[in-house]
């Protein structure tokens, strides 16, 4: 009952998460820090926040607030609020998170679970790193340079997440990696024209190229041949990750396969929709409706033997 009265009384606070002035009960009092995290990512991650739920309460909480970490991190850069002055945000983010001396709730949950799971604090600083690659480059020549940018803002995310969904072989940190490079790459193929819109483009340069396409049309959102080309080379590259970081689902503990495995399932198949709005990710946006997110989530049970029988026998995971 405790719980719940935090959760209806910080809820509103989550969705001004930039107020400088944040409350401060909410640093007095680790558990309505939590909640805090909670309401941020039920508000800004849905699709994350529903394949959660199928985590244990403990591990869902700690993994919570690793997201709400990450995706504030994230904020700091486009927060409009913000915008003359990200660079000073991150410095100051930064010294938050390392120095030990949190002065926002997002915060002091992430130091609080950082030490319960003994996560390295040098994720945290190459996460910001990565964030900061967004205030250094607008554009990306090769996909080697993507790559290292998509490692830094969602495989170190994996990465951090390992400690809590347990396991002890080392291939997994592998996979995890894959797994965050196929989650980033969605992310940027449904946001190309938003991207585009706000001076970024981050397909890389040697790919437009090789389909014949360039700047002057993807800021123009020009949908042509050549384009549809490109995206589907893209998509092709993203999946290729999926089906490589599938295998690695099976290594972590029994109890939290589920859950990523949703995670994975319900972000894979924004790749679907982009293909059904025919590439147009300018003017449509790709995403999945309820009625599609729980299609997905009928198949975890059967997916989950599957992924535990071919590694078991060392079979070559299919098409995920």
């Amino acid at each position: 009952m405790q719980w719940r009265r935090r959760q209806q009384a910080f809820d509103l606070q989550a969705h001004t998460a930039f107020n400088p002035e944040v409350n401060q009960a909410l640093l007095d009092d680790l558990a309505a820090a939590q909640v805090y995290c909670q309401a941020f990512i039920k508000r800004h991650a849905r699709s994350f926040y529903m394949a959660s739920l199928l985590l244990p309460a403990a591990k869902r909480r700690a993994l919570w607030s690793i997201y709400a970490f990450c995706r504030y991190t994230d904020d700091l850069v486009d927060n409009p609020n913000l915008r003359d002055h990200p660079a000073a945000a991150l410095d100051d983010w930064e010294e938050q998170i390392l120095s030990g001396q949190p002065r926002h709730p997002v915060a002091l949950v992430y130091r609080d679970v950082a030490a319960t799971y003994n996560i390295p604090l040098g994720l945290a600083r190459e996460l910001i790193s990565g964030v900061r690659m967004d205030l250094e480059a607008s554009e990306y020549q090769t996909w080697e340079q993507l790559r290292q940018y998509c490692y830094r803002v969602a495989s170190v995310v994996g990465l951090l997440l390992l400690p809590i969904l347990g396991s002890r072989d080392e291939q997994a940190a592998q996979y995890a990696i894959d797994l965050g490079i196929a989650m980033q790459l969605t992310n940027i193929l449904r946001d190309v024209g938003e991207d585009a819109r706000m001076g970024r483009v981050y397909l890389p340069s040697e790919d437009l190229a090789r389909f014949g396409y360039d700047h002057e049309r993807l800021h123009g959102g020009v949908v042509d041949d050549s384009f549809c080309a490109l995206m589907r080379f893209e998509i092709d590259r993203a999946r290729t990750y999926y089906n490589s970081a599938q295998l690695g689902i099976a290594l972590l503990e029994p109890s939290t396969r589920a859950s990523i495995l949703a995670a994975a399932l319900l972000y894979s198949r924004i790749l679907d929709r982009i293909e059904a709005n025919g590439y147009n990710v300018f003017t449509r946006r790709a995403y999945l409706n309820s009625r599609q997110k729980l299609g997905q989530f009928v198949t975890i049970p059967l997916r989950l033997r599957r992924l535990t029988r071919w590694r078991e026998q060392g079979i070559e995971p299919g098409a995920f």
